[in-house]
């Protein structure tokens, strides 16, 4: 779809004047948890608890947690928030969709800007963790596209889903009652194993639980083929559904 690149572009030219907005809850607060929980109570947490974590620094188990927790927070923020405005009261879609562009273009543009959304915020945190050295070493540049396809495994779905409601209420209801629990029973803070049977097999169920499986695993160095394939397969299969209920409900809403 070319004509989705001219989407794409407006997107990011929209972003270069509110990107100062987006640092506080994108980049600051997963830094500023890396530093007060990772740092502050991992102090605490290392005398007498490293078993429980795999022998690792709690720094160093958080932090692929917290990057897969934010690039979750980041998708959903671009796929619901973003969506709900433009095809809303900023209006953005509805001027899109009186131009030649097709709805199936406005919505794979856009999504695109998504991606890049996802990846750029990563891409700082990231540096963050190798700065601090909560890494096994290069390992950390492969938590990059494991955090992408995380965070889009909510953006893309949220957006399909988001651009059939006409209610922000929603949104906020979603965001309260799936995505913060979600946020807290992932294993972001704690190892699943600590959780009982039944509860951690339907905790590590949770799309955010293989996103944070898979950072940690490949920021630890210990990931092995088949987990790295089962929990990649699992979030593109989120991404490939929220792609197609998107092709039918952008048309829906921008062409009806």
């Amino acid at each position: 779809m070319p004509r989705a690149w001219p989407v794409f572009v407006y997107w990011l030219s929209l972003y270069r004047r509110t990107w100062r907005a987006t640092i506080v809850i994108s980049v600051a607060n997963p830094v500023l948890f890396l530093l007060g929980i990772g740092v502050g109570l991992g102090h605490l947490v290392n005398h007498g608890h490293a078993a429980t974590l795999g022998g690792v620094s709690y720094s160093a188990f958080f932090a692929p947690g917290l990057l897969a927790a934010s690039a979750m927070q980041t998708g959903y923020i671009e796929g619901a928030g973003r969506v709900f405005a433009a095809a809303g009261w900023a209006g953005s879609y509805r001027a899109a969709a009186t131009t030649p562009l097709e709805p199936g273009e406005i919505m794979a543009g856009h999504m695109l800007y998504m991606g890049f959304r996802v990846l750029s915020s990563c891409a700082v945190f990231v540096a963050v963790m190798a700065i601090f050295g909560v890494s096994a070493g290069w390992w950390v540049l492969a938590t990059l596209p494991a955090a992408l396809i995380t965070g889009l495994a909510f953006a893309i779905p949220a957006a399909a889903w988001v651009i059939t409601q006409r209610s922000m209420a929603r949104l906020q209801t979603l965001f309260r009652f799936l995505l913060m629990p979600m946020y807290m029973f992932s294993g972001t803070f704690f190892a699943l194993g600590q959780l009982p049977g039944g509860l951690r097999l339907l905790a590590s169920a949770l799309p955010l639980a293989q996103g944070v499986a898979l950072c940690r695993s490949l920021s630890l160095g210990r990931a092995s083929l088949p987990a790295v394939a089962g929990h990649s397969a699992y979030l593109l299969a989120l991404i490939l559904a929220g792609i197609l209920i998107a092709r039918v409900t952008y048309r829906r809403r921008l062409h009806p």
